[in-house]
């Protein structure tokens, strides 16, 4: 069964070293971020070898980070969100406080 679900895409993402990126793109189906405090791509995963199936747009599908603008009952309403490098991880940069 596939399902149609609406979710913000991710819309770019600058951090190459993940295995999701393809071209500065996303191409994980979902990602999920934060851990309730930090705005972290939990999805991040450091490798030399990236996916290899047809170019698409990562959704977000969950936020867990409650301190966000964006964030509403544990979803994201952005309308898109970025990717980019924070210390050794990756961070959504379209964090905002509330």
């Amino acid at each position: 069964m596939r399902l149609t679900v609406v979710m913000p895409e991710v819309r770019a993402c600058a951090v190459a070293e993940c295995a999701y990126n393809g071209e500065g793109n996303c191409n994980a189906k979902a990602i999920t971020v934060g851990d309730h405090a930090h705005a972290a791509c939990d999805t991040f995963c450091p490798s030399e070898h990236h996916v290899h199936r047809q170019p698409q747009r990562a959704g977000v599908g969950a936020c867990k980070v409650t301190a966000c603008a964006h964030n509403n009952d544990l979803e994201c309403e952005a309308e898109a969100i970025r990717i980019d490098h924070h210390q050794e991880h990756a961070d959504c940069t379209t964090f905002e406080p509330r």
